[in-house]
């Protein structure tokens, strides 16, 4: 019995990696649980267009937006676990469990890891018309008159309110925050001068602070960027450890043939270290590429998960 077992597995496996040799047979389903425009879905079109050209197959993008990315991640979820369907993910997917109740789908155990690609810092950012200078600045004007500053995120429960929340508490101090449905509108309401400053991505945010119109005030890494190295970290400015990134991974179906996972990674890895795409990557979105194992994608993202979950409940924070 012992002998027929391992025969079974064995031509199990060869079996798997000629299918894996095979892959891809038919058209590769991407989904980007965002609309059109952002930074994840340029992400996955780039990655789809360079994959397409090597492999000789389509990788099609379908956009599924909703509920911070959960809509269409849960798709990905539940598709079959055929390694024809992957999915791409934005900060979010480290938030969504325990933010948003009754979540169709086990983050850490419905989707097998690919690659953590990159990521960016976040970054605070004002109007050139207001005086801060500096974040440490901004924390002295809101002691000194209290509910008298404002500040932008894209939304109750991201990334950049987190990091807002966890601030205030380090700090011993108040800013109005004020959600926002995205990027775009959070920024027109900085120019307007409708609030002070507003908080998101570096890849957000960079446009507005190189064509002027804002002023950095602070990124939220382990170190400065080399974009901005007169941008002082908030770790420089009095907050110890308080970090927070954006982030963009790419998951699979769990149970998914390993091979094909194997495959998908090592064509990801020459696409991402392709020169034109490195550029656009790092220029365009701001972001440090990692290029990351299968296992430091779930190491990673469970990290986020027990982080900023801890951050939700302790004060009690809903989505819109």
């Amino acid at each position: 019995m012992k002998r027929i077992a391992l025969i079974l597995v064995a031509t199990f496996a060869v079996a798997a990696q000629a299918f894996a040799q095979d892959w891809p047979a038919k058209p590769v389903k991407f989904i980007v649980p965002f609309p059109p425009g952002g930074s994840v879905d340029p992400l996955a079109r780039l990655a789809g267009a360079k994959l397409g050209e090597a492999l000789k197959q389509q990788f099609v993008v379908e956009n599924r937006p909703g509920a911070g990315g959960s809509i269409g991640t849960g798709m990905a979820a539940k598709s079959p676990p055929d390694g024809y369907t992957f999915v791409f993910v934005f900060d979010s997917h480290g938030v969504n469990q325990a933010l948003i109740p009754n979540l169709p789908f086990d983050t850490a155990k419905d989707l097998a890891p690919v690659m953590l690609v990159g990521r960016a810092p976040y970054a605070i950012a004002t109007s050139v018309s207001k005086p801060w200078k500096s974040f440490s600045e901004v924390v002295a004007a809101s002691k000194a008159k209290p509910d008298s500053v404002s500040i932008g995120s894209v939304g109750n429960g991201t990334m950049g309110h987190l990091t807002l929340v966890t601030a205030q508490q380090m700090g011993g101090f108040k800013l109005i925050h004020a959600p926002f449905a995205g990027g775009g509108p959070m920024n027109q309401n900085i120019l307007g001068g409708q609030i002070d400053m507003g908080i998101g991505s570096l890849a957000l945010l960079t446009p507005q602070i190189r064509g002027g119109k804002m002023r950095g005030v602070s990124v939220a890494g382990e170190q400065r960027v080399a974009a901005f190295p007169d941008v002082p970290t908030l770790i420089e400015q009095g907050f110890p450890g308080l970090t927070a990134y954006a982030w963009w991974g790419i998951f699979t179906p769990a149970g998914s043939p390993k091979p094909i996972i194997e495959k998908m990674h090592g064509e990801l890895v020459k696409v991402f270290n392709l020169p034109d795409v490195r550029k656009t990557l790092t220029e365009g979105l701001g972001m440090e590429l990692i290029i990351s194992t299968p296992e430091a994608l779930q190491q990673w993202t469970l990290g986020e998960m027990a982080r900023w979950s801890k951050v939700i409940r302790d004060n009690n924070i809903k989505v819109d």
